[in-house]
């Protein structure tokens, strides 16, 4: 036989798209050539696949040999099919049975001895197939990540010599759905920080566990030294526990990212703190080959944004569109990618240049002019997609210094996990996602809070986006309270994160 296919596929963003991998062997001078859109690392596959299939103790065909990805339209990249080719080679030369791969989508990169390596994105790539009958070879090294996928048909091999004698004598067999890894949250060294560390701070507190609760953005507003990052830090550790579709989520951006899969984040809430050097790409993604951005890669979790006041103006504005929508879109002249980006963002920065305006015990020494610049930095459109908007203010030594120990993580937790299950079970999601019908419905205000909300919003000239934003976190407020109906006192203390420069 001088012709044969194998099934593959690419990844877009975290989609796996299907690609037909066409083998065609003929007369002519010696040698391989892909065609389909191969960028660089495809392209090289033609002297790895020739080196692993000599290592292997098979025979690598002196003839020409006419490889097409197909669709021909769709960039392929990456390492991933170079077992595809290998496979299809040695079907094309009768060293393999030509219903040997029936019914299977192959994906791997070689090694030059064999050795089949693991390849980015295999999670995604398995949860693409959890629903076909098909089954998916792919390397033994991605069977941790891959396995987080219970429903998908698994093949997996680690050697390619190994693997075509398995196919020969029919000896592959699929991995069982009972031997998957166990989806349970690990313990990280993070853990360790807890809510019972902060001293004093009871209207942050209030507002880091109604922020965590509703999943609201949340501004601190302060002198240096007053705590706001250590706060931030300890958002993870009351935020209820991510759902197996969460976790599924966040770890297939985690794997086409540059970090990589790690099984040690497996269940957790992921916290990224991009140092405000960043660029508005590192923020949102982007690139020649489209890659997920720290508003991605915090997806399900928090963004945390320290000096938010010295990231250059043009950058935070492009967080504005995901910070609505939960997902970001990447055009690039020949590809097009859609990452997901729900993400919860923490805001941490000083009030003036030297930082001590409003400080009771140190005089700022900005003058009008520099506290007006300063607060420029950061725009009004900017500032109106953030729900709490909280001073945070120096503690006194005594009360610092004081024995007994604060409410712990823990104790929060529950709250905000109980609060939680109540926003799922009455509208089937977080009250931040309440818009438009839903909004109205869910967080209806009776007469008296919709007269107080409107003389509020008249007061502080308040935009339509921020009425909903006091909406949304009065529901939350309620919804810690376990009460079923929003009242006056739940408006006038979301109206009350509202302001922080009176």
């Amino acid at each position: 036989m001088s012709y044969a296919t194998v099934r593959s596929c690419t990844l877009s963003g975290i989609s796996a798209l299907p690609v037909t991998v066409e083998i065609h062997i003929s007369g002519g001078l010696p040698g391989m050539s892909i065609v389909g859109l191969p960028q660089s690392a495809v392209r090289e596959s033609k002297d790895r696949v020739k080196a692993a299939i000599v290592h292997a103790g098979l025979k690598y065909p002196m003839v020409k040999i006419v490889v097409n990805l197909a669709p021909a339209d769709l960039p392929k990249q990456g390492g991933r099919f170079d077992l595809p080719i290998a496979l299809g080679v040695l079907v094309a030369t009768g060293q393999l049975p030509e219903d040997s791969l029936d019914n299977m989508v192959v994906v791997g990169e070689l090694g030059l001895t064999g050795y089949i390596r693991a390849v980015s994105g295999a999670l995604p790539t398995a949860l693409a197939f959890s629903q076909h009958s098909c089954g998916l070879l792919m390397p033994l090294a991605n069977y941790s990540e891959a396995s987080r996928s219970p429903r998908t048909k698994l093949f997996l091999a680690g050697d390619l010599g190994l693997l075509v004698r398995q196919l020969k004598k029919k000896q592959l067999k699929a991995m069982q759905p009972s031997t998957a890894a166990v989806t349970k949250r690990s313990t990280r060294e993070e853990d360790v920080l807890d809510m019972s560390d902060v001293r004093g701070q009871t209207h942050a507190r209030r507002a880091l566990e109604i922020a965590a609760a509703g999943a609201h953005n949340l501004l601190m507003v302060g002198p240096p030294g007053t705590g706001k990052s250590m706060l931030a830090s300890r958002m993870p550790s009351i935020q209820p526990s991510m759902t197996t579709k969460e976790s599924m989520e966040t770890a297939s951006i985690q794997s086409i990212s540059h970090g990589g899969f790690n099984d040690d984040d497996w269940g957790h809430r992921p916290f990224r703190s991009p140092h405000h050097t960043a660029s508005g790409v590192a923020l949102v993604g982007g690139g020649a080959k489209p890659m997920p951005g720290e508003i991605s890669l915090a997806h399900n979790g928090v963004l945390f944004l320290d000096e938010l006041s010295e990231f250059p103006r043009a950058v935070l504005d492009v967080l504005r569109e995901p910070m609505e929508t939960g997902r970001i879109n990447i055009s690039r002249a020949a590809k097009q990618c859609e990452f997901p980006a729900q993400f919860q963002l923490v805001a941490a920065m000083n009030a003036c240049p030297c930082g001590y305006l409003g400080d009771p015990d140190i005089q700022c020494r900005c003058t009008p002019d520099q506290i007006a610049r300063y607060a420029m930095r950061v725009s009004g459109p900017f500032l109106d997609r953030i729900d709490l908007h909280i001073k945070v203010q120096r503690i006194p030594h005594d009360i610092l210094q004081a024995d007994g120990e604060a409410e712990s993580s823990q104790i929060i937790r529950n709250r905000v996990s109980r609060a939680r299950v109540k926003q799922i079970k009455r509208q089937g999601g977080i009250n931040r996602l309440l818009h438009g019908k839903a909004l109205k419905e869910h967080a209806e205000l009776d007469k008296e809070s919709r007269q107080l909300l409107n003389d509020a919003a008249e007061r502080l000239v308040l935009s339509l986006r921020a009425v909903h934003r006091v909406m949304r976190v009065a529901r939350t407020i309620c919804d810690l309270e376990g009460e079923d109906q929003i009242e006056q006192k739940h408006v006038l203390e979301a109206l009350s994160y509202r302001r922080v420069d009176d």
